[in-house]
C-alpha cells in the first residue's frame, strides 16, 4: 500500500492563504479602479453671447455659462474663443415674391461677406457659398473665402418671374452637402420674403437634416409673418420656429429689407465672436435628446450649436 505524503497543519494552511492571497491579487487587477467607473468625457459648444442691444460680449470664464444635458446641469472645463473655420450657406430668395427686396439683399451681402472671410485672430478665413432658392435650389459660388467669386453670386441675384420659393428644399440639400463635405463648423443663413412656400420637403425632414448637420438656422424674414395654412406653408412655419431655435440659432423678422444691411452686420458680429465651451459628461450616460446653454449674468443671452468634432474623451 502505497501512502500519499502529508504535511503539517501549518503547512497545509500556509497553501490555503497563498492561494486565496492569488485570487485576491487577480481580482484586484480585474477590476477597474473607483475613479474609472466615474471617469467623465468632454464635449464642446459654439456659443454666442450677446447683450440688450446684439451686440457680443467679450471677457467670459466657465463661471458664466451653464450646460445641460436633458435638464441635468454639466461642469464646464473651459471657455475659449472659437477660431475654427465655419463653413457659411447663405440661402437667398429669388422667387417673385423678393423683387421688391432684390436691392436691399445685393447691398447689405457684400460687406456681410467680407465680415465673415476677413482673418480671425488665428489667421484663418471662414468659407462661404450662396445658394439661390427660387424655383429648385441652385448654387451660385461654391464654398469659398474668394470675395471676387462670391461677388460674382452676389450679382446673380435677381427675382425670377412666376417663380415660388423652396426654402425647406434648399436647406435640406446644404445640409446634404455640409455631410458629403465633412464640414466641421457648418452654419446656415437664409434670407427670405414673407410669402407661398412651394417645397416637396415636410417640417419633419427638414428638422432632421438641421439636427444630423449640427449647423445653427439663423432665418432672416422680411415682411409680415405668412398666414398661410396649406401643408407647405405650415411646415415653412414650422421649420422657423423650431429649425432656428433647436439648432442654437434664430430667426428674426424685419419689417422691410431696409433693415436687412443692419441686422447681417450684427449677425456676422455675432458669429465672428463665439466662444468654445467644453464641458463633462458621465461616460456611461446615453447621448442626451438635448442641450442647452446660459448664461448666469443677467442681461446677457447664449445661444449655442454642439461642435461636430466629436470629443468624447476622458
Amino acid at each position: 500500500m502505497t501512502l500519499r505524503e502529508t504535511g503539517t497543519y501549518t503547512h497545509v494552511m500556509k497553501v490555503r492563504r497563498s492561494g486565496v492571497v492569488a485570487i485576491a491579487c487577480a481580482s484586484a487587477l480585474a477590476a477597474p479602479p473607483a475613479h474609472a467607473a466615474a471617469q467623465t468625457l468632454q464635449r464642446s459648444l459654439y456659443v454666442s453671447v450677446v447683450n440688450e442691444a446684439g451686440a457680443p460680449v467679450p471677457d467670459l470664464g466657465p463661471a458664466d455659462f451653464i450646460v445641460r444635458e436633458d435638464n441635468v446641469a454639466r461642469e464646464v472645463l473651459r471657455v475659449a474663443p472659437a477660431d475654427e473655420p465655419m463653413q457659411v450657406a447663405v440661402l437667398v430668395d429669388t422667387s417673385q415674391t423678393s423683387r421688391n427686396n432684390i436691392s436691399y439683399m445685393r447691398t447689405a451681402l457684400p460687406p456681410f461677406i467680407t465680415a465673415l472671410t476677413n482673418p480671425n485672430e488665428s489667421g484663418r478665413k471662414n468659407q462661404v457659398a450662396l445658394v439661390a432658392f427660387g424655383e429648385r435650389p441652385t448654387i451660385f459660388t461654391e464654398y469659398t473665402t474668394n470675395t471676387s467669386e462670391l461677388q460674382k453670386g452676389v450679382n446673380r441675384i435677381w427675382s425670377l418671374p412666376d417663380a415660388g420659393a423652396y426654402l425647406l428644399d434648399g436647406l435640406l440639400e446644404v445640409c446634404q452637402g455640409f455631410k458629403k463635405r465633412e464640414a466641421t463648423r457648418p452654419v446656415i443663413v437664409a434670407i427670405a420674403v414673407e410669402g407661398p412656400e412651394l417645397s416637396y420637403r415636410h417640417y419633419d425632414q427638414v428638422l432632421g437634416s438641421l439636427r444630423d448637420c449640427a449647423a445653427p438656422f439663423y432665418a432672416l424674414m422680411i415682411g409680415t409673418p405668412s398666414a398661410d395654412l396649406s401643408d407647405e406653408g405650415l411646415s415653412r412655419s414650422i421649420v422657423l420656429d423650431r429649425g432656428t431655435t433647436d439648432s442654437g440659432g434664430r430667426r428674426d423678422q424685419l419689417l422691410s429689407g431696409m433693415a436687412l444691411n443692419d441686422r447681417l452686420k450684427q449677425l456676422a458680429a455675432q458669429l465672428t465672436h463665439q466662444y468654445r465651451v467644453t464641458y463633462a459628461r458621465p461616460q456611461s450616460l446615453i447621448p442626451p435628446e438635448r442641450v442647452t446653454v446660459s448664461t448666469s449674468r443677467q442681461g446677457l443671452t447664449a445661444r449655442g450649436t454642439p461642435s461636430k468634432e466629436r470629443q468624447d474623451r476622458p
